[in-house]
Formats: C-alpha cells, sequence, structure tokens
C-alpha cells in the first residue's frame, strides 16, 4: 500500500520516534493537531507499514551486557543450504543485534552484544559449529559514540 506523507505526518513520525510512549495528546500538541486527526494519520501509517513493531529500548551496559563486537565474515561458501544454515543460525543468537551482507570483501557484518570477552567466545564456538566460515575478524567497540533508530524525516 503506498502512502503519500506530509509535512504533518513527518512531525507525528519524528514525534513517535523521539518517544512512542508518549500520549495521544502530547503528540497532537507537538504537532499542532487535535487528537483524532493525528490518531486517524498513526492508523493510516500503520496501516501503510510506514510503522512498525513498537518496542523499548533498554541500556545494555545498565543490564551488564558492557561488549558490543563488530563482527566480520568472509565465506568460501555462497551456495543456498549453506546461507540458508547460516541465516538460522544467526536469527536463533539473541546476541545477535543486526546482521548485515555486504558488497565488497568482507561478505557479512554482525553487531554482537555480550556480557564480556568470554561470553563472546561462547557465542562465536557456537557459530562456528553450526556453519563452516572461513574467516571471522571480531572489533570490540570501546566507545558507542552514536547510536540511533530515529530515520532522518526530511520533507
Amino acid at each position: 500500500m503506498s502512502v503519500r506523507i506530509d509535512q504533518t505526518d513527518r512531525k507525528i513520525l519524528a514525534e513517535l520516534q523521539r518517544d512512542a510512549g508518549q500520549s495521544l495528546d502530547e503528540i497532537a500538541k507537538a504537532v499542532g493537531s487535535s487528537k483524532t486527526p493525528v490518531w486517524n494519520r498513526i492508523r493510516k501509517l500503520r496501516e501503510a507499514g510506514v510503522i512498525g513493531q513498537q518496542t523499548v529500548l533498554l541500556d545494555a551496559e545498565a543490564l551488564g551486557y558492557e561488549a558490543c563486537f563488530f563482527v566480520l565474515i568472509r565465506t568460501s561458501e555462497h551456495e543456498a543450504d549453506w546461507q540458508a544454515r547460516f541465516l538460522e543460525a544467526l536469527r536463533k543468537r539473541p546476541e545477535v543485534q543486526e546482521a548485515h551482507r555486504l558488497a565488497g570483501e568482507i561478505d557479512y557484518i554482525l553487531k554482537v552484544r555480550v556480557k564480556n570477552a568470554r561470553a563472546y567466545d561462547v557465542f562465536y564456538q557456537a557459530l562456528i559449529s553450526e556453519v563452516r566460515i572461513y574467516n571471522v575478524t571480531a572489533l570490540l567497540s570501546m566507545e558507542e559514540i552514536k547510536s540511533t533508530t530515529m530515520l532522518p524525516l526530511e520533507g
């Protein structure tokens, strides 16, 4: 379903990205509208697939997940069966926050959040026991400088 997004929709989306837990009244006030039109626009954006799952952002470090690794994976296998097993292995590992297939020398990059280096090794050993991987490089993030889920909603 295709939907036209106007400036008011962008303002509503920006407010939802900032804090999806705020009330409809707060969103309406912030965008200069009333509740009913804002609710109708949000419903329309949901139905069109512009707004997906709503969730909560947790503080990983506060929960003891102090290590973030970016894992670069090169494979010499590109068959459909290998790829299906690899993707299934990633999907069932909760430590994998993001996985991307890349163009270039590196085939995949993973963002893996764990409690410490020992927990990363447990993840790594489990992964390589499930699928054959040509080369794995793990990079430990020393400091998170910026992290956001917000899209730049420009008109």
